[in-house]
């Protein structure tokens, strides 16, 4: 009926502003490709969408759902080919590209039924249906590029999880659906009879799906940035206690070489030698080295055991390393520090409750297993575990404690990689399982 009252967006349209969509995103982000090679594939994919929307124009109404499909995932071959990064984000950003085709297409062909209902008769009339659809095309993906250019990292890779890519579907299958329900059934309480007003509706729909999308990377630009907060806040934090371990050490020294000074006088004058002896015994244990120093091959994961194990010397505790550094050279040194610090940090503070210092002990294990990192952090305990609704709780009374965990998972799970705890025998043991490295 409604082909009868207005006719609807020619197929080689749609495929034009599919492509569009795409180079939207491809003139933001980091590309694979080099420019020559580029506009060569670009051109390729073109003709490609052409093809397919123009062969899906001669399929049965019931096929219609499957050409739409086979147009998309020509689009995401084209957002694969072209730009860097993982799966997850080319699907997240052809979601976002189709949706913003159909934005575009269906603003475009509801301006032209209104101001040219008519279809072209000669050359003269079919050039200026081109270039109107050329202006709008070039107004609509070029406000697109100014908007997306706003919270897209520019030339970077957009780091996205298939969580984010599972909203970014539902809201594209969602808005896609109301759109063109018009088309599939008129007699439903969601529909539209009229010509115009159909396509007013898929334009409005259309327009409300761009919107969620906008609202939906919005939202994670803001839970990220809350992340990179607490995780510089992490990073201060440990560079002051730091700053005051050192402190301390020097204080230390200082008073050891004013008692070394004394020490020695006292040998000196010493005519016994049996005494003598013994203050020498004296002054060399005083003046023994602060430990053990670590060699891992990471000087961020040197630097963090360091200063975490002068903290876990002055509660009695000495943290047994086996690591290779090297292993993590595909993090961010703050996500290192961030990991590491957070986890003995929580080791050291639950070995520290035992009240018997020989049972108190920290053991930290970093190697490869198969295709796999593993971190293992792992430290006696006085058995009690504080758990709600599966996770665990911090038995710090005091306010702004209890994220070491959270922010850890949240780490975690940005490198594609698992969280697992256990606690038995005496031993709580915190395993980080992370995707290795190619």
């Amino acid at each position: 009926m409604v082909e009868q009252i207005l006719p609807d967006i020619p197929r080689a349209y749609t495929a034009v502003a599919e492509w569009g969509a795409c180079l939207v995103y491809i003139l933001i982000m980091r590309r694979r490709l080099s420019r020559v090679p580029l506009v060569a594939v670009l051109a390729g994919f073109l003709a490609a969408l052409v093809g397919v929307q123009l062969f899906a124009g001669t399929l049965p109404l019931p096929f219609w759902t499957a050409g739409m499909l086979a147009a998309v995932a020509v689009m995401f071959l084209l957002l694969r080919t072209t730009l860097a990064g993982s799966p997850a984000a080319t699907a997240y950003l052809t979601a976002r590209a189709f949706v913003l085709a159909e934005l575009v297409a269906s603003l475009h062909w509801q301006l032209q039924v209104f101001f040219a209902p008519q279809e072209p008769g000669d050359a003269w009339s079919t050039a200026a249906h081109v270039l109107f659809a050329g202006g709008v095309y070039a107004a609509g993906f070029g406000a697109a590029w100014l908007v997306e250019a706003r919270h897209m990292p520019r030339g970077g890779i957009l780091d996205v999880g298939w969580r984010e890519v599972v909203g970014a579907t539902a809201i594209t299958v969602a808005t896609f659906a109301m759109s063109n329900l018009s088309f599939v059934n008129a007699n439903t309480p969601f529909s539209g009879r009229l010509g115009p007003e159909i396509f007013y509706i898929r334009t409005l729909v259309d327009l409300c799906g761009y919107i969620a999308l906008y609202a939906q990377q919005e939202w994670r630009r803001e839970v990220r940035a809350r992340a990179e907060s607490h995780a510089m806040q992490a990073l201060l934090d440990s560079q002051r206690d730091q700053y005051l371990t050192t402190k301390r050490a020097i204080d230390e020294v200082a008073r050891r070489h004013h008692d070394m000074t004394h020490a020695i006088q006292a040998i000196r004058a010493e005519a016994d030698p049996e005494l003598r002896s013994r203050l020498v015994d004296d002054l060399e244990q005083s003046i023994q080295g602060p430990g053990t120093r670590f060699r891992t091959g990471s000087q961020v994961l040197d630097t963090v055991l360091q200063a975490k194990a002068l903290s876990a010397r002055e509660h009695g505790i000495e943290i047994a390393c086996v690591a290779d550094g090297a292993l993590l050279e595909f993090m961010q040194p703050l996500d290192v520090v961030t990991i590491v610090g957070n986890a003995l940090d929580n080791a050291i503070e639950s070995a520290g409750r035992l009240e018997d210092p020989e049972l108190r002990s920290v053991r930290l294990a970093l190697f490869a297993q198969e295709s796999f990192v593993m971190l293992r952090v792992e430290n006696s305990y006085d058995g009690v575990v504080r758990r709600e609704n599966g996770r665990i709780l911090t038995r710090k009374a005091e306010a702004g404690h209890g994220f070491g965990l959270t922010s850890i998972e949240r780490t975690v799970e940005e490198y594609g990689g698992s969280v697992s705890i256990t606690s038995d025998d005496g031993w709580f043991s915190l395993r980080l399982l992370f995707p290795r490295a190619a």
